[in-house]
């Protein structure tokens, strides 16, 4: 049987996008497209979205320093709008839970690896049934790309990073689980990957609503 375990991010794979949550709310605000995630990337690993994902900020702590960081950029945004926009997206995706529920009957371990903050994700709790195991950004005090947080999920699985598949929608987390040896899928369009990820493990993941 190829492969031991799937581990799974959550915003952009099992559940909607956040990140097409981010570009509605720009949209929606005025914003040129791309902005804020420019932001967040020049505001680097102590900027205010970096700190809150390692755990560092609570939501309430982490808006009106993000607020700031998008002032001084030059950009008027309010992180507690484009927050509650993000968490409206985050809903489950029935066919990547009908796919993690045959990839556990085959007999295969899941984990979820996601990048989240302290009060979590409102999606997360309702899918933690589906996962044997659950690392957490805010929780660990380390975020993706680190190496650092696959690894924790690799020990908890109980495997080696060359038994397991990975799938994000993030070019840049994908990157640093090819570097542990980790066979990486990238979600665009979900049924894609899930045809792909089926072919990996020679498993059908077809989905018949």
């Amino acid at each position: 049987m190829p492969y031991a375990a799937v581990i799974f991010d959550i915003g952009g794979v099992v559940v909607g996008s956040p990140l097409h949550a981010i570009a509605d709310y720009e949209r929606v605000s005025g914003i040129a497209p791309g902005t804020i995630n420019r932001i967040i990337v020049s505001a680097g690993a102590e900027g205010a979205w970096a700190r809150l994902e390692r755990g560092e900020l609570t939501p309430e702590g982490f808006f009106p320093i993000f607020d700031a960081e998008c002032a001084a950029a030059g950009c008027e945004a309010s992180g507690r709008v484009m927050m509650t926009a993000m968490a409206e997206a985050t809903v489950p995706r029935p066919a990547m839970i009908a796919a993690i529920d045959k990839i556990r009957h085959s007999g295969r371990k899941t984990a979820a690896l996601t990048n989240n903050w302290k009060s979590g994700q409102p999606a997360l709790a309702p899918l933690a049934v589906h996962f044997d195991v659950i690392v957490e950004s805010a929780v660990e005090g380390v975020r993706k790309p680190d190496p650092r947080i696959y690894e924790i999920a690799c020990t908890r699985l109980g495997i080696g990073a060359e038994d397991a598949v990975f799938l994000d929608d993030i070019g840049t987390n994908l990157k640093a689980a090819r570097s542990l040896g980790m066979t990486t899928i990238k979600v665009v369009e979900p049924q894609a990957a899930l045809a792909e990820l089926g072919a990996v493990l020679e498993l059908d993941l077809a989905f018949a609503p």
